[in-house]
Order: structure tokens, then C-alpha cells, then sequence
């Protein structure tokens, strides 16, 4: 065991688009020398919580990223109207360089039967749900917040020195597990993961079907009349990017017809506390319309921690729709 490690490691060593680098990170290189986005050595899974035969975990094995990007690709471009790059086409997967310095939170579904001739039905995990995670420490010594593409969050961070940022995105679960067992265990493990290392501030972008923001008037004035961030939590989309929100009267906003138009995940959002950025973004690539969302974790109703720190199996249902 020891000779083949030994082999691994100067096989590794010889290669010349393998290279180590400080912090125990390792840069691959393409062959014209340019580097790609440096990757993390993943450990062993970390199991959250479980309800029945699924279970959410912090997944430190890059089989398990592919498989969350086949999942992101299947609801993003195939279920939905994302335009995939030929490469996200031929390998069916939605990936991005952030995917090797985010950690990836997993629903996996343990109980997925299999024919097979020789052994019978057997068992195995199926990724049917996920949300990418980056920390700010890390986000600042590799690339950034994708959030800061979108919104000039910059500020908002630089004014906060000493508060945690952490951003969420490319949150999707599987069509038949869209209920609230799924959705309850995918948010016991983002829980888990903040006080884990003490997050004090989520970010991110949620998305609204479409790119004709007309077709959400209704849901985005709302949102800006509601749940505009106040002016000291407040980012505003990039100037090349900004799409107003505010495109109704209040008189003329039906606040039931306007929450049921939002997605769950904002509605979850909102029921955490969140706020809303100034402005909208249209992303034409994946087909929707972007607000962005701040949610600091002093703001969460205390009710939430109860539910959302179980240290096990989850016991209460969700009090977010989905």
C-alpha cells in the first residue's frame, strides 16, 4: 500500500499540468500554461442530518461535485431555459471554476434500487439535491464572490470587517423531491454548516424564471416595497446591469398574488429575514431574472435555530413552503 503511494506521488510530481502550491491546494495547468482554477484535497463526507432515507451532507469527494453539476444540469438546462456552453453539452454537467473552491452541500436519496443480473436489486445514493457554499476567507484568497459579477457588494463587505460573509448559489432539487422533507434537511445543512464556522452574513443571488422582468412586476415591486435592504445593509446591481424593481404602485400590488408568484427559495429567504438589493439583473445565459439576497444571521427569527439545529434527524416539519 505504502509502494503505491509512494508511485502516486512521484508519478504526481513528474507531471508536468500537476503542480503543488502553498495551503495544501494543488493549481491544475493546461497545456498552453495557463492555469486553471486550483482545486481543494477532499477529506471524508460529513453527514448533517437525515430524515428516512435521505441524508444531507458536506461532500468532500469530486465524484459527488459531478454528480451535483449532472443534477444542476438537468434542472437548469434541461428542466429549465439555460443556454449551455458545448462543453456543458457534451459532458451534460453544469460546472464553473467555482466549483473546485466552493464546498457543495448534498441531498442524497440512499435507497435508489438497481437491476442487476448477478446480484439482484442492490442499493445506491442518488444526488437529488444541492446548494454550493463559499466562505469569505476563501472566496478572498482564490476568486472571489460570483456574487460581486452581478452586485457591487464590495463595499458592503469592506464595511463589515469583522462580520463572516458566506455566499449561497446553484441551489436545485431534483422535481420529485420537491417537498418539504427535501427542503427542510437541504436548510438543517446549511444551519449546521453557519454555526459551524460562525457565518454571520449570507449573500447571493436567487433567480425568478424568464428574462422579461414585466412578466414579475408584480413579484419584484413587492420585493423593493418589502424587502428592500436598508441603506446600511444596501448593494445595488452594477450600473451596465440594473433592471429597476419598483414597476407598480403600491395601490396596485395584491401581496398575497405577489408572494405566491415568488419562487419558494426567496419566499424562504424572506421568512428567514432576508433582504433584497437595490435593482434586478437579467441573466440570458440561464434564463432568469436575479435579485440579490442578504440575510444576516442576527436577523433570523430565534425559532428558526431550534428547528434548524437538530443535531440528527430532523423532527419538525418546515415552516418554509415547498
Amino acid at each position: 500500500m505504502k509502494d503505491t503511494a509512494r508511485r502516486m506521488a512521484s508519478r504526481l510530481a513528474r507531471s508536468p499540468r500537476l503542480q503543488a502550491v502553498p495551503g495544501g491546494l494543488l493549481a491544475l495547468h493546461t497545456l498552453n500554461g495557463a492555469s486553471a482554477t486550483p482545486f481543494r484535497l477532499r477529506k471524508q463526507d460529513k453527514v448533517y442530518g437525515k430524515i428516512g432515507n435521505l441524508e444531507v451532507k458536506l461532500t468532500r469527494r469530486w465524484r459527488d461535485i459531478k454528480l451535483a453539476q449532472r443534477l444542476r444540469y438537468s434542472v437548469f438546462y434541461e428542466e429549465m431555459s439555460a443556454i449551455p456552453s458545448k462543453r456543458a453539452e457534451m459532458t451534460r454537467r453544469d460546472q464553473d471554476p467555482y466549483d473546485a473552491v466552493c464546498d457543495h452541500l448534498l441531498v442524497v436519496d440512499g435507497n435508489m434500487p438497481i437491476a442487476n443480473e448477478a446480484w439482484g436489486s442492490v442499493r445506491r445514493q442518488k444526488v437529488v439535491g444541492t446548494y454550493r457554499v463559499l466562505r469569505q476567507e476563501v472566496a478572498e484568497r482564490t476568486l472571489g464572490f460570483y456574487t460581486q459579477s452581478e452586485y457591487d457588494i464590495a463595499p458592503l463587505i469592506a464595511a463589515r470587517p469583522h462580520h463572516r460573509f458566506m455566499e449561497l448559489g446553484r441551489s436545485c432539487v431534483l422535481e420529485p423531491y420537491r417537498n418539504k422533507r427535501t427542503v427542510e434537511l437541504l436548510w438543517h445543512g446549511l444551519w449546521t454548516y453557519v454555526r459551524e464556522h460562525k457565518v454571520d452574513v449570507m449573500i447571493g443571488c436567487a433567480s425568478l424564471p424568464g428574462t422579461d422582468p414585466d412578466q414579475h412586476a408584480m413579484a419584484l415591486s413587492f420585493l423593493h416595497q418589502n424587502a428592500l435592504a436598508p441603506p446600511e445593509w444596501r448593494c445595488a446591481a452594477h450600473p451596465h446591469l440594473h433592471v429597476p424593481m419598483n414597476r407598480l404602485p403600491a395601490d396596485q400590488i395584491d401581496a398575497k398574488a405577489a408572494l405566491k408568484a415568488l419562487p419558494p427559495l426567496i419566499k424562504g429567504y424572506l421568512r428567514l429575514g432576508a433582504f433584497v438589493g437595490d435593482g434586478a439583473v437579467v441573466d440570458r445565459q440561464f434564463g432568469t431574472t436575479d435579485v440579490l439576497i442578504i440575510l444576516p444571521v442576527e436577523k433570523i427569527d430565534p425559532r428558526y435555530f431550534e428547528h434548524f439545529g437538530a443535531p440528527t434527524e430532523v423532527k419538525s416539519r418546515v415552516s418554509v413552503d415547498a
